[in-house]
C-alpha cells in the first residue's frame, strides 16, 4: 500500500479498471428518485439509469456525501495503517462534498492526531476532478510525499479543462446547476451549446449548428490551449460512445495526445447533463 491514500467521489467518473489499478478510494453520491435513495455506482449503474431518464416525469435530485460518509472512509483507511490522505472533490460552488469532507477532516484531528488529511477543492467536475485523482494516485504509488502529491494536484487545478455539449441544457437548468450558461437555455433546437467550467462555475463557451460542428469546435479549443505541446484527454459521455469516438478522431489528428481513454459519467452527474452528453476533459502535459 502507498503511504498516501487517495480519496475522491463517484462523480469523478473514473473507469472501474483505473480505480482498481491505482487504488483510488471512492465515496458515493446520493440520488433521490421519488422515494428511492440510491448510491451512485453502488445501488444504481450507468446503463440502467440512462435508459430510465427519458421516461422520467420528474428529475431526480442529487446530494453529496455527508461528513459521516467521509469519516467512515477515512477511519477505514486509518484502520488499515494509513496516516496520510489526500481527498479530492468537485467544485465547492456546485456541491457540498468539499465542505463535508472538511468537517470530517476536522473531526479526526482529535480522534487521530497522527493522521494528516488534505482536502482539495478542484474547482472542476467530472474527469477533470478524475484526472487529478488519477495523477495523485500515480504520484502516491511512486512513493512521493504527501506534499509532493498535493503539489501535483494544485498545479493541475488551473490548467485542467472541460468542454461538453448535449442536445439540450434542460437537465442542468432543471437541476439548478446551469451557472453562467443560462443564456444558452433558450437557444433553438438546432443549436448545440458548448459549456465548460471557469473558477468553479459552469460557463458558456459557445455554440454550434450541429453536433459535428460542436465536436470540431471542441477540437479547436483544445488546439488553442495546448498549441504545439501534448495533452492527456478523457473522452467523456453519457450513453454516447459513438459520439466521443468522433471527438477523439478530430482531436488526435491535430494534437499529440500522450494518454487518453473513454469514460462514462456516473448517474449522479448524468442527472444534470442528460443522456447523449459528449465532451472531453483534458490538461496540457507539464514538464
Amino acid at each position: 500500500m502507498s503511504p498516501v491514500a487517495v480519496v475522491t467521489d463517484s462523480t469523478a467518473s473514473i473507469p472501474e479498471s483505473m480505480l482498481k489499478e491505482l487504488g483510488i478510494h471512492v465515496v458515493a453520491y446520493y440520488i433521490h428518485r421519488g422515494k428511492e435513495v440510491l448510491r451512485d455506482l453502488v445501488t444504481v449503474e450507468r446503463e440502467e439509469f440512462l435508459r430510465w431518464m427519458p421516461t422520467a416525469a420528474t428529475l431526480p435530485t442529487t446530494a453529496s456525501p455527508g461528513p459521516g460518509d467521509y469519516l467512515e472512509t477515512y477511519r477505514s483507511l486509518i484502520g488499515q495503517g494509513v496516516r496520510q490522505i489526500i481527498s479530492i472533490h468537485m467544485t465547492s460552488k456546485g456541491s457540498g462534498a468539499y465542505q463535508a469532507a472538511t468537517v470530517a477532516q476536522s473531526m479526526l484531528r482529535e480522534e487521530a492526531p497522527g493522521t494528516r488529511i488534505e482536502v482539495v477543492d478542484t474547482q472542476n467536475v467530472s474527469l477533470c476532478q478524475g484526472w487529478m485523482a488519477i495523477e495523485a494516485a500515480r504520484a502516491a504509488l511512486a512513493n512521493l510525499s504527501l506534499e509532493e502529491v498535493l503539489a501535483t494536484v494544485r498545479k493541475m487545478i488551473p490548467v485542467t479543462r472541460m468542454i461538453q455539449t448535449a442536445d439540450t441544457l434542460k437537465y442542468l437548468y432543471m437541476g439548478g446547476r446551469i451557472g453562467m450558461a443560462k443564456r444558452l437555455v433558450g437557444t433553438v433546437l438546432n443549436i448545440k451549446p458548448l459549456i465548460g467550467m471557469r473558477d468553479g462555475i459552469i460557463v458558456a463557451l459557445g455554440q454550434a449548428r450541429s453536433r459535428m460542428g460542436a465536436y470540431r469546435a471542441m477540437a479547436e479549443m483544445l488546439v488553442e490551449t495546448v498549441g504545439s505541446g501534448a495533452a492527456k484527454v478523457a473522452y467523456v459521455h453519457a450513453g454516447a460512445l459513438e459520439d466521443v469516438e468522433k471527438i477523439r478522431q478530430l482531436v488526435e489528428e491535430r494534437v499529440e495526445v500522450v494518454e487518453s481513454f473513454f469514460a462514462e459519467l456516473s448517474p449522479a452527474l448524468a442527472v444534470h447533463t442528460g443522456p447523449g452528453t459528449a465532451g472531453l476533459c483534458y490538461y496540457p502535459v507539464m514538464e
